[in-house]
């Protein structure tokens, strides 16, 4: 498989069986999180516009830092905004996930959106980070970007799940993933990974996408012991490490309990 230019060899990695780590950013506004996704062994962020109250110009700063270490970016954008998604692209994102897509229409207007003409719809430009910010023609720069944009389509519905099969079959979608935070709460148990009922979204999808050579991404459960009894229907080996909204949580309270225990009145 010939590697994506841009794209640090992320699907490669991914479609090779390696493991792969995903840092998510949410509460940080400076590249410096970027360098520490890098030192501590990351291959790639997922920038989170659908959760935080970030700008765009943060968020592209963010992508452009990643993208010049070596780093995959991808940028969950607020729910399905096409105009957001080129900004981002342009930007420096190597890649777009697209959240609560329910309907093959809805998951080809994200794929048309991130891919120039005849493909899809982007609108045209000639400069973007991944390429230095030279101006380039747009015979050479349209097919390096389509070739090395990365579209991953949420699934967080029992509609979505259903569409499974349509949905990874469509030309520009590279990625499927089932968001079992929100799957489970639209089943009426938030939260409760066990039930059956994950287990079979995770088995329709990994079908589907083994089916049409896509990778099948599962996110949203932190349970180990869930996970190993999920992963090994074809759930790919990419693996979110968590949240730095969540590390500086866990990092603050361990250092205040240290603290506490080494107090002497």
């Amino acid at each position: 498989m010939t590697q994506h230019p841009f794209s640090g060899g992320f699907l490669e990695r991914l479609h090779a069986g390696e493991p792969t780590l995903m840092l998510t950013v949410r509460t940080s506004r400076t590249t410096d999180v970027v360098h520490i996704a890098r030192s501590t062994g990351h291959h790639s962020i997922l920038v989170d516009l659908e959760h935080s109250t970030m700008s765009t110009d943060v968020a592209a700063q963010l992508c452009a830092a990643a993208d010049s270490l070596g780093l995959t970016a991808l940028v969950r954008v607020p729910e399905r905004e096409y105009g957001m998604i080129g900004r981002m692209l342009d930007g420096g994102a190597h890649g777009i996930i697209a959240p609560r897509v329910e309907t093959v229409d809805e998951a080809r207007a994200i794929a048309r959106a991130c891919r120039f003409a005849p493909r899809g719809q982007r609108s045209q430009t000639n400069m973007v980070p991944q390429l230095g910010m030279r101006p380039i023609a747009a015979q050479e720069l349209n097919p390096a970007l389509d070739d090395a944009t990365i579209v991953q389509i949420l699934l967080e519905t029992p509609a979505g799940i259903a569409n499974a099969d349509e949905i990874a079959a469509l030309d520009g979608v590279d990625m499927v993933s089932l968001g079992a935070n929100d799957f489970t709460a639209e089943l009426g148990v938030p939260g409760q990974f066990g039930d059956p009922r994950v287990r079979d979204a995770v088995e329709r999808l990994a079908d589907a996408c083994r089916k049409h050579g896509k990778l099948m991404v599962l996110g949203g459960i932190g349970d180990p012991a869930i996970l190993d009894t999920l992963v090994p229907l074809g759930v790919c080996p990419l693996r979110i490490t968590g949240t730095d909204s969540a590390f500086l949580f866990e990092g603050a309270q361990a250092r205040a309990k240290q603290a506490l225990s080494t107090f002497r009145p």
